[in-house]
């Protein structure tokens, strides 16, 4: 029989920061599955920083979202109904079908998860796209090497928590870390295993990197952008290599922001300043997750998540998240 489900509309595009009136909770039906396709209960929901930019009209490595239609992103649930031997009913799966409860989709649109190796909100975080994330950032992309010295900004985020201590693992001797808040900046330290932790709510972020860091910077993994990009570019040494993972800071902005006024050291240290996208990295998911299952069994790897119950929550938990109230992984729970 078909189902009832609600699900989460944007229905204005925001200007600067998102506000509760640009979505909308609409309750629809939702149809049996035909041949080919499952049907699936969605357990967790993801909210990612990304997803502002979606709700742009603008060109971008993603589309933009569709006014009046539910809004997509990361989700784990169970099939309930199904029109494809592959998927059978009772299997656990990934899928890109986020903010509603139930979700009809083909089956080879979704990937199932072993539910018995980890909680399946994992998929959504460390062992998914977050956590492959930071392993891309750190091998591939401005690769750690013995001895480095490492900068993370946003580090008490999903990504950012998960990078300095992926970056641990990989050999660095020092990882030091920006967040916002003395509360986050004690976790960073005595949580995530920081060696150093920055409160960029203090200011003079060059200083205090200085402070933390004063031999240098080797790797910069960038989550902020703005002044935290220009604090990391005056800090590293001679051939630093910087990830640009994201660009937080400036996701709001209503006019385009300046870069770094200082980006021409970059050309007397010979750095290398490289963006990227998980979405190219999938190669290294197999590995990455070999390596991430064994660090977390051996309880070096702290996967933290801050949850917020309920579909009708979705949207307040997305506008925390840019806000920066999360640690870890912000998820939303929609069904036990």
């Amino acid at each position: 029989m078909p189902v009832t489900s609600r699900e989460v509309h944007l229905v204005a595009r925001p200007v600067g920061e998102p506000a509760p009136e640009d979505f909308s909770l609409e309750e629809v039906t939702v149809d049996d599955p035909g041949p080919g396709q499952v049907l699936v209960r969605n357990q967790w929901m993801s909210v990612d920083p990304y997803m502002r930019g979606r709700m742009n009209d603008v060109k971008s490595y993603v589309p933009p979202y569709r006014l009046g239609e539910p809004m997509e992103g990361g989700a784990v649930g169970v099939v309930t109904a199904s029109g494809s031997d592959e998927v059978p009913v009772g299997t656990t799966v990934l899928h890109a079908a986020g903010w509603r409860e139930y979700a009809l989709l083909p089956a080879d649109a979704v990937r199932a998860v072993d539910a018995s190796l980890a909680p399946v909100q994992a998929y959504l975080g460390v062992l998914g796209m977050v956590g492959l994330t930071a392993y891309a950032g750190l091998t591939e992309i401005a690769p750690v090497r013995e001895g480095d010295v490492v900068f993370v900004s946003g580090a008490a985020g999903a990504v950012g928590s998960l990078a300095g201590q992926i970056a641990r693992h990989l050999g660095a001797s020092r990882v030091v870390g920006s967040a916002g808040g003395p509360e986050k900046r004690r976790r960073l330290l005595e949580e995530f295993g920081f060696d150093a932790a920055i409160d960029y709510r203090e200011g003079d972020l060059e200083s205090q990197l200085a402070e933390a860091a004063p031999d240098g910077v080797d790797v910069y993994f960038d989550n902020v952008g703005g002044d935290h990009l220009r604090a990391a570019i005056a800090a590293m040494r001679q051939h630093g290599r910087i990830a640009l993972c994201g660009a937080v800071s400036q996701y709001n902005a209503t006019e385009p922001a300046p870069g770094p006024d200082n980006l021409f050291l970059a050309v007397g240290k010979r750095l290398t300043l490289r963006g990227f996208i998980v979405g190219d990295h999938g190669h290294l998911m197999k590995e990455y997750a070999q390596r991430a299952s064994g660090w977390i069994a051996s309880g070096g790897l702290r996967a933290e998540e801050t949850v917020v119950e309920g579909i009708d929550h979705a949207v307040r938990a997305f506008l925390d998240m840019m806000r920066g109230a999360n640690t870890g992984k912000m998820l939303v729970r929609l069904a036990s």
